[in-house]
């Protein structure tokens, strides 16, 4: 049986950028030589943690360009590659590729709905374009429209580098029958879970891993479950996945999240700048003290 292109915890890496908006390259340096000494399975940049949807194109060539040539193949890396249209998701694409990447990431077309065959049509486009390996990014919550999972489907049949699916739905029932309905027919197509407390399911179900945003500053839980899981060790995977039940209600603290994954980063011990891109804005001291008391019963600080 074909084993997947990717796998495991693949942290969906936040850009960090100066006071005045700019890419600050020392802080993300620092954050990717923390990344490539843990045990993730790969990186994913430019995805929802990484800001792209208030970028300026250059802005998000350069940071693609920077973190691609600075990882240098030390770990896989996936580039995010979204846009509501398929010509300038595919230009993305192109651009990812021509500078390296292992792969590429995209959501589907947002604001706008689609039809269910225009939403097939563009995923074909992009794989028809672009020769590196593409996962598919189902996020209802923010394109306004879940990727059905006949077109998940009918999408990795016929379409040989479409490798995978992030799921970053808050329910295993889409994990679930996406499983049921892909993996007979492509056993190579990786199924991750897009929220970190859905690991341990989607393992259990027949999927691959988890693009956690945690694995930034906590990769000791969701890689630790990933290998409990790989020996059978199934008593520490429990253990973890207790103390991981503390992070998601981070992710509620402040909109957009940015700011409490960097502030995070940086409580483990990484020298990173916490700035992130307007209208997102600075952490107050009473957040700083939640983000903080989170991690303490989490057994991460």
């Amino acid at each position: 049986m074909p084993n997947p292109r990717f796998y495991g915890v693949i942290p969906p890496v936040p850009t960090l950028f100066t006071a005045d908006e700019q890419l600050d390259e020392a802080s993300m340096a620092n954050l990717l030589d923390s990344l490539i000494a843990s045990d993730v399975n790969g990186l994913f940049f430019l995805g929802s943690a990484g800001e792209f949807a208030h970028m300026s194109e250059a802005l998000r060539f350069q940071t693609a360009e920077f973190c691609v040539n600075y990882v240098n193949k030390r770990k896989p890396v996936l580039v995010g590659i979204a846009h509501s249209g398929t010509r300038e998701a595919i230009r993305f694409g192109l651009h990812a590729q021509k500078i390296g990447a292992d792969g590429v990431v995209a959501v589907n077309p947002y604001y706008n709905p689609l039809s269910e065959e225009n939403l097939y049509l563009h995923y074909k486009h992009l794989a028809d374009a672009l020769e590196l390996p593409i996962l598919i990014y189902n996020f209802p919550g923010l394109t306004g429209q879940s990727i059905p999972v006949p077109i998940i489907r009918r999408l990795a049949e016929s379409c040989e580098n479409i490798v995978g699916l992030k799921d970053t739905v808050d329910t295993l029932s889409h994990i679930r029958e996406t499983i049921h309905a892909v993996k007979p027919v492509r056993p190579d197509f990786a199924v991750f879970s897009g929220y970190d407390e859905y690991l341990f399911g989607t393992l259990i179900l027949g999927g691959d891993g988890c693009i956690p945003a945690s694995a930034n500053f906590a990769p000791q839980l969701t890689c630790g479950i990933y290998q409990a899981w790989q020996r059978q060790d199934y008593a520490e995977a429990v253990r973890l996945q207790q103390r991981l039940s503390f992070i998601p209600e981070l992710y509620n603290y402040d909109l957009p999240f940015y700011n409490v994954v960097k502030y995070a980063i940086q409580l483990v011990g990484v020298d990173v700048s916490v700035n992130a891109l307007w209208p997102a804005s600075p952490l107050t001291d009473e957040l700083k003290a939640k983000i903080k008391a989170a991690l303490q019963r989490s057994e991460v600080i």
